[in-house]
């Protein structure tokens, strides 16, 4: 009679020996279907239909255009325009890649576009528009992080549009690139324009 007792402690032994490979394989599975392709810009945003953080940014000391300072983020500018609001570093790699990007689309003049310099020091953010263009007529310095928070900002770059309502209606999570740029921004920027209109 106390053989079967000793056969089942180790088959019990083995199941939870096994139980955490269960239940990381479980856990991957649900990873790796809820992120589907994996696209980080595909992320979707909370904030998209809500109104944009009225968080007021101060500018970029010493930041100029044509003479005049550039101004700090005053959430008011973003009733009646269009804006591109796009979240940059001087340490980001990726935000060197898409200035180029951002001062093609700074030309348009249906659009305002909108710098928030996330966690950077004055200097290198200084140097860093120098050195590749400022396509921002406004530049709010969120030292510190917490704006980026209330913008639902993962990382950097960002870029969000926010509609004439002042509203957000559109997140891309990574750089602007020469593919999204023509395949998914210029249609979510004309959409914003017809909206209101």
């Amino acid at each position: 009679m106390s053989a079967p007792a000793s056969d089942d402690a180790p088959r019990r032994q083995r199941w939870l020996m096994a139980l955490p490979l269960v239940v990381f394989a479980a856990l991957a599975a649900i990873f790796w279907f809820a992120l589907g392709d994996g696209d980080p810009s595909r992320i979707p945003s909370a904030l998209i239909g809500h109104p944009a953080p009225q968080t007021p940014l101060p500018p970029l000391d010493g930041l100029a255009s044509n003479g005049a300072a550039i101004p700090g983020l005053d959430p008011t500018v973003f009733k009646g325009k269009v804006s591109l609001v796009n979240v940059w570093a001087s340490w980001c790699v990726p935000c060197r890649d898409e200035a180029p990007l951002l001062t093609e689309l700074g030309r348009d003049s249906r659009l305002q576009l909108v710098g928030i310099n996330y966690k950077d020091s004055t200097e290198n953010a200084r140097r860093f528009l120098g050195r590749y263009g400022n396509p921002f007529r406004i530049v709010g310095v969120d030292a510190n992080g917490r704006a980026s928070i209330e913008w639902g900002v993962y990382g950097v770059p960002e870029t969000f549009i926010v509609g004439r309502e002042g509203t957000i209606v559109y997140k891309l999570v990574g750089p602007v690139t020469p593919d999204n740029i023509n395949t998914v921004l210029r249609a979510e920027i004309d959409k914003a324009l017809k909206a209101g209109s």
